[in-house]
């Protein structure tokens, strides 16, 4: 099987993405309904997309899934989904900007949950840089510094943001579980999940808008398909400080696209947030030290 002709230019495919993703508050608030309800028709014409792409590039049938392999994929859904829908939320509670800011901090919950359930050892460095970024998301979230919107539904919003961040977190342990398996087949059954999971909740049968349509529609094919086979087609050819700094490109474009189209600009406090979690992130991944660490090593 070739190599899709976006895979050439890895860099170019991440970046395009990025910006796909960093659109996801305007589609969901464009599209004027309850959170599970965009989740559920998000899975559901994101399984179509992706059936269809696994199939049509050979990835199905896979004959790799196991039950345990597939107990494991379900699992991995439920919190993604459940990620989602806390996510969404978050949205019309505070603002698109901030909601994608707060929620860069899964990183951060990753390392902890290795911490605390895995064992897994932590440097002081790494401690340093998760305190900047926790300092971070107290900044962008606006409750500290405020800037006239915070009040208990925002701080519910931050709350929900938060345990959406720490889901999509345990979803990614939950993932590398899985080895080797395509990406693409993760997030398909992850989509089947969802599904299965709000069926019950969506609404089915309630009348949803003609404009509607074309937004869930594009957060299942666009958000939930495209994004997502571009993206992994492109990490397996990039380093990780290429992939650090081209990320941040989500959230910059939902801080553009919510001044934009919302008129809701950053104030100075939240930009500095902002950078406090970006400059933590990299920090991280990358494994920089701190320069008065490298002193007192030598």
């Amino acid at each position: 099987m070739k190599d899709l002709p976006t895979a050439r230019y890895p860099a170019a495919s991440l970046a395009v993405a990025m910006t796909i993703a960093g659109t996801v508050g305007a589609f969901v608030t464009e599209s004027g309904l309850h959170p599970v309800t965009v989740v559920f028709w998000r899975c559901v014409f994101g399984a179509i997309f992706l059936a269809a792409w696994c199939l049509l590039r050979g990835y199905l049938p896979d004959r790799t899934l196991s039950p345990s392999r597939l107990a494991l994929a379900a699992l991995a859904g439920a919190c993604m989904v459940l990620s989602w829908t806390a996510f969404f939320a978050g949205f019309a509670m505070t603002s698109i900007a901030t909601t994608t800011i707060v929620y860069h901090v899964q990183p951060f919950f990753v390392v902890l949950i290795g911490v605390v359930f895995l064992k897994e050892r932590i440097s002081l460095d790494q401690i340093l840089w998760m305190l900047g970024a926790f300092l971070g998301v107290v900044l962008a979230s606006g409750l500290v510094v405020t800037h006239g919107h915070a009040d208990a539904n925002w701080a519910l919003g931050i709350a929900l943001t938060l345990g959406a961040a720490l889901l999509y977190a345990v979803a990614t342990i939950l993932a590398k579980g899985l080895g080797q398996q395509r990406a693409e087949i993760t997030v398909l059954c992850q989509t089947l999940v969802g599904v299965v999971m709000l069926a019950p909740f969506a609404g089915i049968g309630q009348h949803i808008p003609v404009a509607s349509w074309g937004w869930v529609a594009g957060i299942g094919v666009l958000h939930t398909g495209i994004a997502y086979v571009l993206m992994n087609s492109a990490f397996p050819r990039l380093t990780t400080p290429v992939i650090g700094v081209i990320t941040f490109m989500y959230p910059v474009v939902a801080i553009i696209v919510d001044w934009a189209i919302y008129a809701h600009p950053l104030g100075p406090a939240q930009a500095a947030g902002m950078a406090l979690i970006a400059l933590a992130t990299l920090g991280v991944r990358l494994g920089w030290r701190f320069p008065m660490r490298r002193v007192l090593a030598a």
